[in-house]
């Protein structure tokens, strides 16, 4: 049942593309209209951040079946500069843009499962998954 599908983000108008693709795949997926804004507010700020901060990079959304349960993982993956202190990073209210830092800590929870990595100066790579109940 695996379905993967990617966005590259270049530009504004992908963050848009991106959060598209998710709601159309949460929704085909039986996922209800709140968990859809959920879903797709996390791709959005995955997608933004990729736009800010590395410049490029992609969005990718896959169904998922585990353990009998069906869901829906984020990827985000850019080759940017990379994150150097990630814990600081998922501080709520830290921002290095002047935003209001809800950013990555607000992905976290939105989503059922998170997971960063990320090598200063090799990109980031961001999981998260979303359960269907």
């Amino acid at each position: 049942m695996e379905n993967q599908s990617c966005v590259k983000i270049v530009t504004e108008w992908d963050i848009v593309a991106a959060r598209q693709l998710g709601r159309n795949m949460a929704k085909e997926l039986g996922f209800g209209t709140v968990d859809q804004a959920r879903i797709t507010t996390a791709i959005s700020e995955l997608a933004r951040n990729i736009y800010l901060y590395a410049g490029q990079g992609q969005i990718c959304i896959e169904t998922i079946n585990e353990f009998g349960k069906n869901g829906l993982k984020i990827i985000a993956i850019d080759n940017g500069p990379g994150i150097p202190d990630i814990r600081k990073v998922m501080e709520d209210g830290f921002s290095t843009s002047g935003g209001l830092g809800a950013g990555l800590p607000g992905v976290k929870r939105l989503m059922d499962e998170f997971s960063i990595n990320s090598g200063v100066g090799e990109g980031t790579d961001i999981q998260a998954i979303k359960w269907l109940r």
